[in-house]
């Protein structure tokens, strides 16, 4: 809870933006020597399976500058996540905030969830996962969420971004009922804003709309604390999203 007038650093804000670092793909170091691992950009940790051959972070010489984070096709549902450690709980720092600016190089054969979940460990699992019309949650979530086994939406199919929110209490949600107006086109950009408040209500905004809000509790349980990831996670074949830069805000806890 940010308490005013507290002296000190009150704000805290995580920021890259991908202009040099790197990661080699296929990583040997003892970190991750047992088929995960944590590596460093900045603000940011890289957790997932890095062994992997096929796996890791790259710079690309883009204007701007991106990385490209490289799931892997070594097994089905390998990937690999960029954000934070799990540190941030809504009614003690919110509202949290999460930006991104990320491009799909291609939009098959992946799982993409970009936002606040209650996991981010070395190897980093998927928050969620889809088919057809169903989401389905692995670990508490909020966020943005494409799969390309999606089948069902009203406007364009596997393209649409969704914006789920599942709880502890919640298994499913039903893709044609968070889906978002606007889609994902491969090889253009779209900024991601997610924030989320100390009650748990939500907002969702892509390219500066806003698309979905929720109310209080809904999107999040205001005590859970959760980190704040873009992911991407491999669906039989190596896949990868693109990442101009990451933005991750909250208020510090001055209670403790």
């Amino acid at each position: 809870m940010s308490i005013s007038g507290q002296s000190g650093v009150g704000k805290i804000r995580l920021f890259h933006d991908f202009c040099g670092p790197e990661l080699p793909i296929a990583g040997t170091t003892a970190v991750n020597a047992t088929g995960g691992g944590m590596f460093k950009i900045g603000d940011f940790k890289v957790t997932g399976d890095i062994t992997n051959t096929d796996c890791g972070v790259v710079q690309l010489e883009k204007v701007s500058g991106y990385i490209r984070i490289i799931g892997s096709a070594d097994t089905d549902a390998d990937g690999i996540a960029i954000g934070t450690d799990k540190c941030f709980s809504p009614v003690l720092n919110g509202p949290l905030i999460l930006e991104t600016r990320v491009e799909m190089n291609e939009l098959t054969t992946k799982n993409v969830f970009i936002g606040f979940c209650t996991a981010n460990a070395d190897i980093v699992v998927e928050p969620i996962t889809s088919v057809t019309t169903t989401i389905t949650k692995t670990v508490p979530s909020v966020g943005f969420h494409f799969d390309s086994t999606l089948t069902a939406d009203a406007t364009a199919a596997t393209a649409v971004w969704h914006m789920p929110y599942l709880l502890s209490t919640d298994t499913t949600q039903t893709s044609t009922s968070v889906a978002s107006s606007q889609v994902a086109v491969a090889a253009e950009s779209d900024i991601l804003r997610l924030e989320v408040d100390v009650d748990g209500g939500a907002r969702w905004y892509i390219n500066g709309k806003l698309e979905q809000t929720v109310a209080a509790g809904l999107a999040a349980t205001p005590a859970t604390v959760v980190a704040g990831i873009v992911g991407v996670w491999a669906k039989s074949t190596a896949v990868g999203i693109d990442i101009d830069y990451l933005l991750v805000e909250a208020n510090r806890d001055w209670t403790r």
